[in-house]
């Protein structure tokens, strides 16, 4: 069975012929997926300059502050599965429709929680957003991969990957500006009674007027992106229950690339998310926090330049052999960072950026690779892992609190780029389709 989405196709020119098998000649929706890749990279990356302001607004120690990861990430555990049934029903366009609306909400629901000064709402926000997030994820990474020749999904997937490292980049240095900027004026930890409420509420204004600013562009991407709901000929498998999707994890390759999404984007989000409070510390670059904000677009800086070299090399050479490149460098680099100080410590942190820049995509092609019509289920598979920011940040500054060190905490990160490594050395050759 498949889903029929193209009734007619009056609304956003003819539908596009291809299978997920094939590939779908469809070369101006690219420009629509890039966007989306865009929007919910620079949107994911702002948590990096929120963790800070919340947790000077809040007075939070750092496990408590990686709640905002927590509750972000938490969405993918919970939403992936969901999003993918809704790809079978509703088709992938009408589906990116539905997170980038739900993406809305979550941004605009920043309002009440500023009126109330109230951390829990801030993080409810988070979720919500993250839902939306996830959905527009679940439609984009197959979409894009089914956009063009099966064999160069995997560059076609690093390419799309460069421009959520564009939106990573941008995003936090104008999220700082605006976010952070004021943070240094008042210690709020001297602040008592309705003195705190007050500051709290009057620093949270700066939160929300960015993500209203979000809201209002979502709005108008959504509109776009339905226009376009009747644009492909799809076919989805449709047998099984909503949950029929994890068998895809009986097979090896699979459920150990997806285990690798899970380490990735934990290990990813814990560096980036330790990144502002890292680089003020007076042994690593004595930054204030502003200013240390301002190098978090190095990190994400870092991802753009090497998704759009690896875009290049993942053509020449075996996204295996890619992978288990990237991840020895990463390792190099932490190691480099967790017993070295100043300068040094602090650059060699921000380049694990330039190393992470192929690895969600390669990963994500290696785990899907001959998935066929199943496509969107294993995306959605894949999707729950990255429930991995959730988990892996929060660990990360339990170590960090226990410790006293956040060198120290990089040793949960370098494990998980190990665990990497050894799958890139296991991925290295093809696989044969699913049936």
């Amino acid at each position: 069975m498949h889903v029929d989405t193209h009734h007619t196709a009056a609304a956003g020119g003819a539908a596009a012929e291809g299978d997920a098998n094939h590939g779908y000649d469809a070369p101006d929706l690219r420009v629509f997926v890039f966007a989306l890749f865009f929007i919910f990279g620079g949107i994911t990356s702002l948590n990096d300059i929120i963790i800070p302001k919340m947790k000077e607004l809040f007075t939070l120690d750092h496990a408590t502050a990686m709640l905002v990861q927590s509750a972000f990430f938490l969405a993918y555990a919970l939403f992936s599965i969901p999003a993918a049934a809704i790809v079978r029903k509703a088709g992938y366009m009408r589906t990116a429709s539905i997170g980038l609306v739900t993406m809305t909400v979550g941004c605009l629901l920043f309002i009440p929680a500023a009126g109330k000064a109230s951390f829990e709402m801030f993080l409810f926000a988070l979720f919500v957003l993250g839902a939306g997030i996830t959905v527009v994820q679940v439609v984009a990474n197959p979409l894009i991969s089914a956009l063009g020749a099966p064999k160069s999904a995997s560059s076609r997937l690093t390419f799309a990957q460069a421009f959520n490292s564009l939106g990573t980049t941008i995003f936090p240095y104008v999220g700082s500006a605006v976010i952070l900027g004021g943070l240094a004026t008042v210690d709020s930890s001297t602040l008592t009674g309705a003195a705190l409420d007050a500051y709290r509420t009057e620093s949270s204004r700066t939160v929300v007027h960015t993500y209203i600013g979000l809201a209002i562009a979502l709005l108008i991407v959504a509109a776009v992106v339905w226009t376009r709901r009747n644009r492909l000929n799809e076919e989805q498998e449709q047998t099984g229950s909503i949950l029929h999707a994890f068998t895809l994890l009986k097979r090896p390759r699979f459920a150990m690339g997806t285990a690798c999404i899970f380490l990735y984007v934990g290990a990813e989000v814990a560096v980036g998310s330790l990144i502002v409070n890292y680089l003020m510390q007076p042994s690593v670059m004595g930054l204030s926090d502003v200013a240390a904000g301002q190098h978090v677009p190095f990190y994400w800086g870092g991802a753009l330049i090497g998704r759009f070299i690896g875009a290049y090399v993942l053509n020449k050479v075996s996204p295996g052999k890619v992978l288990a490149g990237v991840a020895t460098g990463t390792l190099a680099l932490i190691l480099i960072s967790a017993n070295t100080e100043g300068a040094v410590s602090g650059w060699a942190l921000l380049s694990i950026g330039l190393m992470n820049s192929v690895m969600f995509p390669t990963i994500f092609a290696l785990a899907s690779e001959g998935l066929g019509k199943r496509a969107a289920e294993g995306s959605g598979v894949i999707a729950t892992a990255i429930v991995g920011g959730a988990i892996i940040p929060y660990f990360t500054g339990v170590l960090a609190d226990s410790s006293g060190s956040l060198h120290f905490a990089l040793l949960l990160p370098a494990i998980c780029y190990a665990l990497i490594l050894a799958y890139g050395v296991y991925a290295r050759k093809p696989v044969t389709a699913v049936a």
